[in-house]
């Protein structure tokens, strides 16, 4: 179905999704994802981020912090420690992204005109997340190429180092539901991007991704076990290094994500079909 296909027909903003079917879904998110891809292939610019962030940010830490956190000389090291974590970071700055994209449709009327085609409310959201997760794949393998370039070695299983991928990018999709939300609940950009850098910020300094927690106060280490970020990037560095506990922290992730999706998915649905 292509996307002329789903203007055809307004319907009431209210339409029964189930009415729709499964196939029709898939075929509404596949048209869907196929407009915001045109989207990006006309703005190029908006993939400036995804190209750069990853790029920026491991030169960064592993030449201006790699010293003084691994020891001088060491930095060979801090890069296997690193990339592992940052592979955390890259799905909570996309899944920022996702939030304020929404937002923005909104305000240019984008989802107002959706709202009225005979296609399912949450097909709108999950081809957003489909092509977010593509940006995120993107960011992900540009990171890697960096770290292979400063000497990344992948010491564990090809399959260890894909679930180590598996599992970044199934936790960033669940983070994209609740910045979706957050797009959907205040009034402009400026303000989704305000309000989740004061979520951004505490979550990944105050984890594992940059530095060991053993050297961080009793309090702040205390928080860092319980911070899903630490225990997403302590299980991508066991699996990348084919060392370490890998079930806890993997199951601890995994567990987050579900309960993240099973909660903010239905609010930020039932928020799409209710905002004016």
């Amino acid at each position: 179905m292509s996307a002329a296909t789903i203007t055809a027909a307004p319907v009431k903003p209210g339409a029964d999704e189930g009415r729709i079917g499964v196939r029709g879904n898939l075929r509404h998110i596949g048209a869907l994802v196929r407009r915001n891809a045109l989207q990006i292939k006309q703005d190029p610019e908006s993939m400036f981020d995804v190209l750069l962030m990853p790029v920026i940010f491991i030169l960064l830490f592993v030449y201006v912090f790699g010293g003084a956190i691994a020891g001088k000389g060491q930095q060979d090291e801090y890069v296997q420690y690193l990339v592992p974590g940052m592979m955390a970071m890259m799905g909570m700055n996309i899944a920022m992204a996702v939030g304020t994209g929404v937002n923005e449709d909104f305000r240019k009327g984008v989802m107002d005109r959706f709202r009225t085609m005979p296609i399912a409310r949450s097909s709108v959201l999950i081809a957003k997340i489909v092509v977010e997760l593509g940006r995120m794949l993107i960011a992900t393998a540009i990171l890697l190429g960096m770290g292979f370039l400063l000497g990344l070695e992948i010491r564990g299983s090809l399959l260890e180092f894909l679930g180590a991928i598996v599992l970044s990018t199934a936790f960033g999709a669940a983070l994209m539901w609740i910045f979706i939300l957050l797009g959907l609940s205040v009034k402009t950009p400026q303000a989704v991007q305000g309000m989740a850098m004061l979520v951004l910020m505490p979550l990944q300094f105050g984890s594992s991704i940059f530095a060991p927690t053993s050297s961080m106060p009793g309090w702040l280490e205390g928080f860092t076990k319980v911070n899903p970020l630490s225990n997403l990037a302590d299980a991508a560095r066991a699996l990348m290094n084919g060392q370490g506990a890998v079930a806890h922290p993997a199951l601890v992730t995994l567990g987050w994500a579900v309960a993240i999706t099973a909660v903010t998915m239905p609010l930020a649905v039932a928020k799409f079909r209710k905002k004016t």
